[in-house]
């Protein structure tokens, strides 16, 4: 073996790694649990030293299972999710947490205790907000940080350092603390090319303090993705990971970033060079993004950016997203009376629940297209935890219409489908709203866990009239994070070049009858009823006399 590039993968419940050759196979992989604290008042949170242990086993697993050596190993690259990591000027952990415990000083991405804050920035109007579709999120960081200002302010004040996720694990690998463009401009407000951070917005958010040390606190040295960081490895990370001191380090992405990266540029077997600008990537988790990448920028209303070289190099990026995904179908199927007869039959058969159910719904509908049909009078709104984009709306929540008494395994493969079926025209909202104003492909790549289902790649090609390709790798996030190291070490001169010498694409899922597009417009239209409901409901209930009695 000539060389091994590694990457890093930090979710919501777990990190795992994955070891691949120069030109991108995947040669190992492993993944260890994370773990993560639930309070009441939609507080979630958890330990950068624990995600930091977990990053270690899952490093030193895949190279065991790779029977890669160390000196094999030429670059590692790193991506997580957009949560928050608050440090004192040492390094040590400060908590975050309203338990007081020092060891919880990680907000993770879905908490949602900063709801008023996030009014109070949006009431602004700051032309910032432009960049992230006129509304910051509760997912973001400003929000979160305005609200550990406001109701612990011991932290706030002893914070030396406040990170994103990905760019603590840069951090706690090389010790260098430059921000990667991508996590800063995609979560942070900082933007590119009109002065990065904004002093103005920070003043008038209440933030002043971090631009009192010209923000030394959230970043003063913002380099593009894969850049080499510090000296590479330090020699307590290269002993932690049993690798090599020096070794490369790219600058992070955030997960779904990373997961774009690994598939969208990807060799299509035609020799024609690759128009990363006519793909989208949809990467599917706990949550799921939808990314467009566009050469001008484009202000989309409820989608996140433009985020200028946000993911891909020289291009703009536009970020919608599904705040549940995989945790909207997986709660829609313990949530069901016949999920405990799956689970065993599941086991039985050395399959997950999903895998089972696929496998009886495709045999009984004959293919994929028409297993949609199942889910003729079964409708799901899946917005557990709102609507990131692009109507920008935290506070929206599910709607199930059509159940009846059935508890049989029959019902719960229904609502399975429509499950999906309702993420297909969330999924086809976004892209909606992209095309409206400029941003538009003519293929979704997808990945992430559920991208290997033919049925959840059917239903979306059939909604959205998109050809829906799989990347020929099964861990595109992985492999985009293995592409920073590459690009670090210098195997690759660019994100660009990588991604067309280490990625290609796989099968393809084409829209199948015309009439099974009538049939999902005729869905989608029940969904904007159910989003009309939930909203009016909200609304309604706003108005309606009386507190709920505190519990």
């Amino acid at each position: 073996m000539r060389q091994a590039f590694i990457g890093v993968d930090v979710g919501s419940t777990s990190a795992r790694a994955g070891v691949f050759d120069e030109t991108g196979k995947l040669l190992g992989a492993a993944k260890h649990p994370i773990r993560v604290w639930h309070e009441p008042g939609d507080i979630v949170e958890q330990s950068s030293d624990d995600i930091w242990a977990a990053c270690v086993a899952s490093v030193r697993n895949a190279m065991r299972e790779a029977a890669v050596a160390a000196e094999h190993v030429k670059g590692i690259g790193f991506d997580a999710t957009c949560s928050l990591v608050v440090l004192d000027p040492a390094g040590r952990p400060l908590t975050v947490s309203p338990s007081g415990d020092p060891a919880r000083n990680v907000v993770v991405w879905m908490d949602h205790r900063a709801m008023e804050e996030t009014e109070f920035v949006n009431a602004t109007g700051d032309r910032v907000l432009r960049y992230v579709g006129g509304a910051i999120s509760p997912e973001m960081e400003i929000p979160k940080i305005l609200w550990l200002k406001r109701h612990l302010p011991a932290t706030f004040d002893a914070a030396g350092h406040f990170f994103d996720l990905a760019d603590y694990l840069s951090f706690r690998a090389t010790g260098s603390l430059a921000r990667s463009t991508c996590t800063v401009t995609c979560k942070w407000t900082y933007v590119a090319g009109e002065g990065g951070w904004s002093e103005p917005f920070l003043r008038r958010v209440g933030l002043e303090a971090l631009a009192a040390d010209r923000f030394a606190r959230i970043g003063t040295e913002i380099v593009p993705p894969g850049s080499p960081l510090g000296r590479g490895l330090s020699e307590a990370a290269a002993r932690d990971l049993g690798m090599l001191p020096g070794n490369a380090v790219g600058a992070s992405l955030i997960d779904a970033h990373a997961g774009g990266v690994g598939a969208i540029g990807g060799r299509d077997g035609s020799g024609t060079e690759v128009d990363v600008c006519k793909r989208l990537a949809y990467i599917m988790g706990t949550s799921a993004c939808i990314m467009a990448t566009t050469v001008e920028p484009c202000f989309v209303p409820g989608v996140w950016g433009p985020y200028f070289e946000g993911m891909v190099p020289g291009f703009w990026l536009n970020e919608g997203g599904q705040s549940a995904a995989g945790a909207a179908v997986d709660h829609l199927l313990r949530s069901h009376p016949a999920h405990a007869e799956v689970l065993a039959a599941a086991k039985g058969d050395g399959v997950d629940v999903i895998e089972f159910l696929e496998k009886r719904i495709l045999a009984r509908a004959g293919n994929a297209g028409a297993a949609a049909l199942l889910a003729r009078n079964v409708h799901v709104l899946p917005e557990f935890l709102g609507n990131r984009s692009p109507y920008a709306d935290p506070g929206s929540r599910a709607v199930i219409a059509g159940l009846d008494l059935d508890t049989d395994v029959s019902a719960l493969e229904r609502l399975f489908v429509a499950g999906l079926c309702g993420l297909a025209y969330g999924l086809a909202d976004v892209i909606d709203a992209l095309q409206a104003h400029g941003a538009c492909g003519k293929t979704i790549v997808i990945g992430g866990g559920a991208s290997r289902s033919p049925l959840v790649r059917q239903i979306m090609a059939d909604t959205t009239g998109y050809t829906v390709a799989l990347p020929q790798t099964q861990e595109p996030v992985l492999l985009g994070a293995a592409m920073l190291g590459a690009v670090a070490s210098g195997a690759h001169d660019s994100i660009n070049a990588a991604m067309a010498g280490m990625s290609a694409l796989g099968r393809l899922s084409e829209p199948t009858r015309p009439e099974l597009a009538d049939f999902h417009r005729k869905k989608r239209g029940v969904h904007k009823m159910l989003r009309d409901l939930d909203r009016n409901t909200r609304e309604a209930m706003k108005r309606a006399p009386g507190e709920a009695p505190s519990s």
